[in-house]
């Protein structure tokens, strides 16, 4: 079990053991105490205090049968992470206002509740890897349909070599590295993470990664709050939605104020974010390339962000980086974002990755933990935790973020993606999603159902209207029976955006995939 610094169930059990167990009158003879307990906790304190219900003396011939016993016990009554008692829970029912703990699930539908899995039983290995192989292709997913959709989580070729490398054991079942020491490898791929996104974002200093995109921005945010001692924040409302949505959520405890900026031409309207970046303003929030795929003008925001000494967060694709401006280059204060779109999967939605870069003047300002180069006793190279601004490794009112966990192992697969592109094969990927999503996009505008949402730049995502003949959820449904999974109705996020969908267009579309949309979609005319 994963704790937060304390032991674990195997301690306790080796303690309540030995604890149980004192010697009568020569080596040989032993006494052990058995009790019939429902929580490991109790069965401590009962041994300890030397309290019993039964005395039995055995030799060594039954002590092992009565440890395994003992641990049976434990094991079979005393796992629960969180060990509430009965009255525990009917006290925190009761305080609910609600009868019992089903109570809690209603909204969930009962289908899903009462959720089973109609296996045989008796089955042999290979049958059971039939029937589960038959289930997941009842799926849709980009294996067996063309994808379309973005919006957050994209679709990219993964070479071989991360799969292979990120699945070795030394990597694959590494912990936080406390321990020096004995991390040496973990350290040094988090060091080189971190080297590798400032390269990528041309930004001073990264830490050793985030959650994932929008708690990375969120945390920008509260440094800023921290570091400004003001509590208002402008932020475009071409930001992802949901990230906003988490943004409000972590802000909402603060009481800081979140003022929205439009962005009626697909980017931020410079004139209204003018007016509303003022003195009490910690920070300026700008996605770029954007919800909706444009690009915004990030060095005029950040000139507007700074003359009122407000902080810049700059919310970037790193893929887009290889062709676009660089965050360092146009003065942010801060660059973060999603790094799913390097080596990794889109995983059902998660785990992915945040990665969070700043300027050197705020180091000591950042969340989460930082892997530092050294040198041991020895004059030899090696890595350590130069910094963990975490409430559990300082002092809790000098701690800048709770947040305690890093995605170690997506970031040691964004390394090894990196790597294996090396700088013009980020460039090259880069230009391809550009090349690629502005043919498919040509392509869709010549017919007669879409017209252009926006007329700005854009990188590989692009917002098509349909006319007004012609709805969304029935196109999708359409191409669907196709194989195709089309782009996503915005109209749920952006209500004046009704009828708008948000395609994506990455290097994994060739130009036959980006054809067969196109042929599928002029049989709707």
């Amino acid at each position: 079990m994963r704790g937060t610094g304390g032991g674990n169930v195997f301690s306790l059990i080796v303690l309540a053991f030995f604890a149980s167990i004192s010697i009568t009158s020569v080596i040989g003879s032993l006494t052990i105490r058995n009790f019939k307990v429902t929580h490991a906790h109790e069965i401590y304190e009962k041994t300890r205090k030397g309290i019993s219900s039964q005395i039995i003396r055995t030799d060594f011939r039954d002590l092992f049968a009565n440890f395994v016993g003992l641990v049976a016990l434990l094991t079979k009554n005393s796992m629960d992470y969180i060990p509430n008692t009965e009255r525990d829970k009917e006290i925190m029912l009761k305080e609910m206002g609600i009868s019992s703990f089903e109570s809690l699930l209603e909204d969930i539908p009962k289908s899903l509740r009462n959720f089973s899995l109609p296996l045989p039983k008796g089955l042999s290995e290979p049958q059971v890897l039939k029937a589960l192989k038959d289930l997941s292709d009842k799926n849709i997913s980009t294996g067996n349909c063309i994808s379309f959709l973005g919006t957050g989580a994209y679709e990219h070729y993964i070479p071989t070599i991360v799969d292979h490398l990120a699945s070795r054991s030394e990597f694959y079942t590494c912990y936080t590295p406390y321990q020096p020491e004995v991390s040496q490898g973990t350290l040094q791929v988090i060091y080189e993470f971190q080297t590798l996104m400032c390269e990528l974002t041309g930004m001073d200093v990264a830490n050793a990664s985030m959650y994932d995109g929008s708690t990375a921005l969120t945390e920008a945010a509260l440094l800023s709050i921290r570091l400004k001692e003001k509590n208002k924040v402008v932020c475009s409302r071409a930001i992802h939605p949901e990230y906003r949505q988490v943004l409000r959520t972590y802000l909402k405890g603060f009481g800081t104020e979140i003022v929205e900026i439009d962005s009626p031409e697909g980017i931020t309207d410079i004139n209204q974010l003018e007016k509303a970046v003022d003195n009490k303003t910690a920070a300026v929030l700008i996605q770029n390339p954007n919800f909706f795929g444009c690009i915004e003008d990030m060095e005029a925001i950040s000139n507007i962000t700074h003359k009122y000494d407000a902080l810049f967060i700059a919310c970037v694709n790193p893929i887009s980086l290889g062709i676009l401006k660089p965050p360092g280059e146009y003065n942010a204060d801060i660059a973060v974002g999603e790094g799913q779109v390097l080596g990794n999967y889109l995983n059902y939605g998660g785990p992915y990755l945040g990665f969070f870069t700043v300027k050197k003047e705020l180091l000591r300002k950042m969340p989460g933990r930082i892997a530092g180069e050294t040198v041991d006793s020895n004059g030899k190279r090696c890595f350590v935790l130069t910094l963990q601004a975490r409430e559990q490794h300082i002092r809790r009112q000098k701690a800048t973020s709770n947040i305690c966990t890093n995605q170690a192992l997506l970031a040691l697969r964004a390394c090894i993606y990196l790597c294996a592109l090396g700088k013009k094969g980020i460039a090259e990927l880069g230009n391809l999603n550009l090349q690629k999503s502005h043919y498919a996009c040509e392509r869709l505008s010549a017919l007669n159902i879409f017209e252009p949402s926006f007329k700005k730049p854009f990188f590989n995502e692009f917002v098509l209207k349909a006319r007004s003949n012609q709805r969304i959820n029935k196109i999708n449904e359409y191409l669907l029976t196709k194989g195709i999974i089309g782009g996503l109705d915005i109209s749920g996020f952006y209500p004046e955006l009704s009828n708008s969908m948000l395609l994506c267009v990455t290097e994994t579309k060739t130009r036959e995939s980006i054809d067969r949309l196109v042929a599928e979609l002029d049989k709707m005319r």
